[in-house]
């Protein structure tokens, strides 16, 4: 049942729209829960600058997540709408860490052109207690096809991102939660940082 429930999706995948980042989709939340979360971003590579996006991310199921939502930033990568959707293929278990898979797309401003990438991305994540706070490390490997709207063409995307999710630990601000990913170039994509902090809407 849940891999015809997949292979579903995957074929709806141009429907959806999303982030540079996987960001909060690994975190785990009960069904319903819903969150807001600002994130700064840094691309360091060729075009790159600094900017800002704002996601909002919520559970609809045991298995699904989606979030979506906007960034700019300066440098040549100016703008960008997203949203995507997380599905769980195996949750974290004893030794067994979380497994799910991402499908997002990205209509993004770049170069003074116009791209929508999309994307399949696997991802691995595991909670772990650090100095008695749980934080929940991931690692996704995102691959997908950019489309130039101005110019009719195509090429394929890779890069590796690596990231964890927790608590914040300080007094008074424990219903927030802080996120801090990487993202490297593999093959015709981008590195970056992006560090956020979210806030729940339950």
């Amino acid at each position: 049942m849940k891999y015809n429930i997949l292979v579903t999706l995957l074929a709806f995948l141009p429907s959806v729209l999303l982030a540079y980042g996987v960001g909060y989709s690994t975190y785990p939340m009960m069904p319903g829960d819903k969150m807001v979360s600002t994130e700064f971003t840094g691309i360091v590579s060729s075009g790159g600058g600094v900017g800002m996006q704002a996601r909002y991310t919520q559970n609809l199921n045991k298995e699904t997540v989606v979030d979506a939502g906007l960034g700019i930033s300066g440098g040549e990568r100016t703008s960008r709408f997203f949203a995507g959707l997380d599905y769980e293929l195996f949750p974290d278990y004893e030794n067994q860490p979380r497994i799910s898979l991402k499908t997002s797309l990205v209509n993004a401003k770049e170069f003074d052109n116009r791209f929508n990438i999309i994307a399949v991305a696997p991802t691995f994540s595991k909670g772990f207690s650090f100095w008695g706070q749980e934080a929940y490390p991931y690692v996704s490997v995102p691959f997908g096809v950019r489309l130039n709207d101005d110019i009719k063409s195509y090429n394929t995307t890779m890069n590796l991102s690596l990231g964890a999710n927790s608590r914040l630990p300080f007094e008074g601000y424990h219903n927030l939660t802080a996120n801090i990913e990487a993202t490297v170039d593999i093959k015709d994509s981008w590195t970056g940082v992006f560090l956020g902090v979210s806030y729940p809407l339950n």
